[in-house]
């Protein structure tokens, strides 16, 4: 019997074995993950006064499509951030109370027109392309 509890051990081991190199992987899939995550600043940065863009729109031109919710808890952790040009899809506003106002005011100081309580997407959304950020596309009155 020691022999089969010697060869559970080794077992054991491979599957030690095996876990090492899944965290190995884990780890490159991390450092991509912090590569995107170092470029939605850059993405909520390109941002010129005037325009907005949706948090899902700021993730997929940052190369990574879906994940508007990381984009919040960036716009909630990098200070300095032009956080009130990014919006919820639709152009809705998406925070609460004294913050959405304060979003209107600051959106309404750089001439963004509303359509109710969105913003006029039409008018004042900015389109990036795929790896350059684009001029704010215009719209002929």
């Amino acid at each position: 019997m020691p022999q089969d509890r010697d060869k559970e051990r080794d077992n054991d081991n491979d599957k030690h074995k095996d876990d090492k190199h899944k965290d190995k992987d884990k780890g490159e899939n991390k450092d991509n993950h912090t590569d995107k995550r170092s470029r939605v600043p850059g993405c909520i940065r390109a941002l010129p006064a005037g325009t907005v863009s949706s948090y899902g729109a700021i993730a997929k031109a940052a190369g990574w499509p879906g994940a508007a919710r990381q984009v919040v808890r960036i716009l909630r952790q990098v200070p300095g951030l032009p956080w009130h040009r990014v919006l919820g899809s639709g152009g809705a506003i998406k925070l609460l109370g004294e913050n959405a106002a304060e979003q209107k005011f600051r959106l309404r100081m750089e001439g963004v027109t509303f359509r109710g309580a969105r913003v006029d997407m039409k008018r004042h959304e900015y389109h990036f392309s795929k790896g350059k950020v684009l001029k704010k596309k215009r719209v002929r009155r």
